[in-house]
């Protein structure tokens, strides 16, 4: 009697994305089905809280609008299948939502169906074959990781939002971590306008060394101590101390130094490498990385994930990529470019080192071979984070250092003038990836120069500088200093900028943000009332609990039930408060040229405006122009705040469409005793606008 055939048991794997469900779907046999949550399937109601604070901070879910139908498919292919596999993204958000797939799927009510977890950080043929031989239990640790997350921001957008909403009525609201940013550009933008600059002169020397033109800094009167000119008097002085005096070569010094290879991309230095060296938005970063990381129709090849995956903050590489990375260095460029030893790619602080760096997911897939495939954008990103990664497994440039030293002796003193070059020996990783640009001209110019070598001066070029502000935040910059500070990760980075452009809080120009009215006044009021909320410290420190719910050393209701009294009570208060705000629109004198009554300000998204007060019978509206006090110094005409098409506040002339005038900072109504120009406002102190002039003092209680 034959032996009965076992009958092959039907498998559904359940992805986040429909992009991957044909590129997984052809790795795995006709006993396979694969299909897509579309993301989260349940979440808390957006009409209420829909946390149970009477049950312990219990969160409530409901099925989102809008995908009921998908899920009653799922069920249907969910009846069919014996075994379940939840595949939905590698990080805290995906481990949420498999769970939340459960509940909404009732996998509960079908004891004889096998339910599994599986993550694997690539989409390739061997990583989803992997993650099966691995399949495991929901880990609740990152579940509850992921709710704390959730019902945190909750409480501050539901607590704190109306509050301002009714108390401002400008349709403002808050955010834990985007308010925290919010601050940071706003303390950016004060230490900007608090900044005053101070004059420095530097002094090159123009010389012809055995008659090649070469230009050397002034380091000091002797070689030990460099000197710092702070103004024209010193300046003058020492050009006299150096008039008659013979110029010689006295120290040729030549260095070997390495550079090492840059580490492969986390989100964060993707996100930062790519708005410098492509001006992708970090949002747009994030929306073309989705894109590779799921799969693009490669001619020949069918849908290949291109990348791995995108929301990771380790630099760690697996050692199957490491082999295959070194054998293809070493048979394109030969085994000498190979790195000599593995570097620590731990960094320090928390990382979710279940995830690798970002890489391709085939080293031999060059950008080359693939552009024909690929959209413009696509093929500029995937070939940095190609690029990146081969250089990461690439041996260290190597580099010849020269630097000279060149004495000035004359009747009236002595100094020391320096000229440094650099030759590159071996470009190792660059010869694949450069962050900078290096060139040997300089180092080509020095070679020849020896202590014997004849030195004759051209001229003295002295030059006046002045030292300059901290630069104003990019989308790159702050996300870089999000992360030094520990606050967000690398899933929230690019929202969290993208919601504070799209509510008008921040603008950006010429990739600087900058802070609107609107933006100043959301973040006063979250200074004044909430100040931990806004504090950068606590926020990090949210963090870290958030991750010791991971790993399950904290339990997630504990961090929600020491949060919740302390921001209760800070709305209560606030509420108090906040009652004292005037709110009632201010008239002006400004008359409505349609209906004569007295025009009253308003707040719009952008910020104040003219309105009749008549509306609705008159619709009319102007700009609102406020006045400051003070007369344009080049036409007379009043000054007034103004803002640029974007939003950002300058102040101009008012009255005169041909007069030029503008400044960032506020005029002030004291004119400049020194030179009798305008003085501008710059923190607690006055500036005289012209720097020639540079005459600064104290602003007193008249000036503010």
């Amino acid at each position: 009697m034959a032996a009965a055939v076992r009958k092959k048991k039907k498998n559904l794997v359940i992805v986040e994305s429909p992009a991957k469900v044909k590129t997984i779907k052809k790795f795995l046999g006709s006993n396979y089905e694969v299909a897509a949550s579309n993301g989260h399937v349940r979440d808390m109601p957006k009409s209420q809280m829909g946390i149970d604070f009477e049950n312990d901070f219990e969160p409530h879910y409901i099925t989102i609008r809008g995908k009921g139908e998908l899920l009653a498919s799922l069920r249907k292919m969910v009846k069919k299948a014996d075994r379940i596999y939840l595949a939905t993204d590698p990080d805290r958000e995906g481990e949420a939502i498999s769970w939340h797939l459960i509940a909404a799927l009732k996998l509960a009510d079908y004891p004889d169906k096998e339910v599994y977890r599986i993550t694997f950080n690539e989409i390739t043929k061997s990583a989803v074959l992997e993650s099966l031989k691995n399949a495991r239990a929901i880990d609740m640790n990152l579940v509850d990781a992921q709710q704390a997350r959730r019902v945190l921001d909750r409480m501050v957008g539901y607590e704190i939002s109306p509050l301002l909403w009714s108390k401002v009525k400008r349709g403002l609201s808050a955010g834990r971590v985007q308010s925290v940013a919010l601050r940071m550009i706003a303390d950016r933008e004060d230490e900007i306008a608090a900044f005053i600059p101070e004059e420095y002169w530097t002094l090159d020397a123009a010389l012809k060394v055995d008659g090649n033109p070469v230009t050397a800094h002034y380091y000091g009167r002797t070689a030990g101590e460099k000197a710092e000119i702070g103004s024209r008097q010193e300046m003058d002085g020492l050009l006299d101390s150096l008039r008659g005096a013979s110029y010689a070569v006295t120290e040729v010094r030549k260095t070997e130094r390495t550079r090492k290879s840059p580490l492969p991309f986390t989100t964060s230095t993707l996100q930062q490498e790519a708005s410098r060296v492509l001006n992708y938005s970090t949002s747009k970063t994030m929306r073309i990385a989705q894109q590779l990381y799921e799969g693009i129709e490669i001619k020949g090849q069918g849908t290949v994930a291109l990348i791995t995956y995108l929301r990771t903050d380790s630099t760690r590489v697996s050692e199957e990529a490491v082999r295959t990375a070194s054998a293809y260095i070493e048979e394109t460029y030969g085994s000498d470019y190979l790195l000599e030893q593995e570097k620590d790619a731990r960094k320090a602080g928390k990382i979710q080192d279940a995830h690798e760096a970002i890489r391709p997911t085939d080293i031999t897939r060059t950008p080359q071979s693939v552009k024909d495939s690929l959209a413009r954008d696509q093929l500029r990103l995937y070939q940095l984070i190609w690029k990146r990664f081969v250089a990461s497994r690439m041996a260290a440039a190597r580099f010849e250092q020269t630097r000279i030293q060149i004495r000035a002796e004359g009747p009236e003193g002595a100094g020391v003038f320096t000229l440094s070059g650099s030759r590159r020996l071996f470009d190792g990783f660059q010869s694949v990836y450069t962050e900078e640009e290096t060139s040997d001209k300089s180092a080509r110019l020095l070679k020849n120069i020896e202590e014997s070598s004849q030195v004759v001066l051209e001229s003295l070029e002295p030059l006046q500088h002045f030292t300059q502000p901290p630069a104003h935040y990019t989308e790159a910059a702050l996300v870089r200093a999000l992360e030094e500070q520990g606050i967000g990760r690398p899933s929230t980075y690019a929202p969290t900028i993208s919601t504070i452009l799209a509510r008008h809080y921040v603008l950006k120009e010429d990739k600087n943000l900058y802070m609107t009215e609107l933006g100043e006044a959301v973040n006063r009021i979250m200074k004044g009332s909430f100040p931990v909320i806004v504090n950068p410290e606590f926020t990090a420190n949210m963090e870290s609990l958030l991750d010791g719910v991971a790993e399950g050393t904290v339990k997630w209701k504990t961090v929600v039930r020491n949060f919740w009294p302390d921001l209760k009570e800070a709305v209560s208060q606030a509420e108090k408060d906040l009652e004292k705000v005037v709110i009632a629109d201010e008239e002006t004198d400004e008359i409505c040229e349609n209906c004569g009554r007295h025009m009253v300000i308003k707040y719009g998204p952008h910020g104040k405006f003219l309105a009749c007060p008549g509306f609705p019978e008159c619709h009319n509206t102007r700009p609102y122009y406020e006045k400051i006090g003070v007369a344009c110094p080049k036409c007379g005409k009043e000054v007034v705040v103004r803002k640029t098409k974007k939003g950002r506040r300058y102040y101009g002339c008012m009255g005169n469409p041909e007069c030029d005038f503008m400044v960032w900072q506020k005029p002030s109504k004291e004119a400049c005793p020194r030179c009798g120009g305008m003085m501008l406002e710059k923190g607690r102190k006055l500036v005289c606008m012209n720097e020639a002039c540079g005459f600064v003092t104290d602003r007193t209680d008249d000036n503010e």
